[in-house]
């Protein structure tokens, strides 16, 4: 999108309106003081890299954070153990 201003002024009004707003974390929320680090080869990288431009994500730390957090959570409900094995339930 190619955008032509008059003036100086109308530029600096137009860039002030598109600031995003941070949104505040609630001083309840624990901080992040633990770090994992992760090594990929170039290959992984080009791969997250272009997910992340196709659905224009920009807080890679958040995406992969939820992501990892996401699959955990789902198979941890998955392998949460039952009282009977699903063979004796289907019967």
């Amino acid at each position: 999108m190619l955008c032509i201003y008059r003036s100086k002024a109308n530029f600096a009004e137009n860039m002030a309106n598109n600031v995003k707003k941070r949104v505040k974390v609630p001083a309840s929320t624990p901080k992040r003081k633990q770090r994992m680090v992760c090594l990929m080869s170039e290959e992984e990288v080009r791969i997250v890299d272009c997910y992340l431009k196709k659905y224009k994500i920009t807080n890679k730390a958040r995406w992969l954070r939820e992501t990892v957090l996401t699959f955990i959570h789902q198979k941890m409900e998955e392998d949460y153990p039952t009282l009977f094995n699903e063979h004796d339930m289907r019967r």
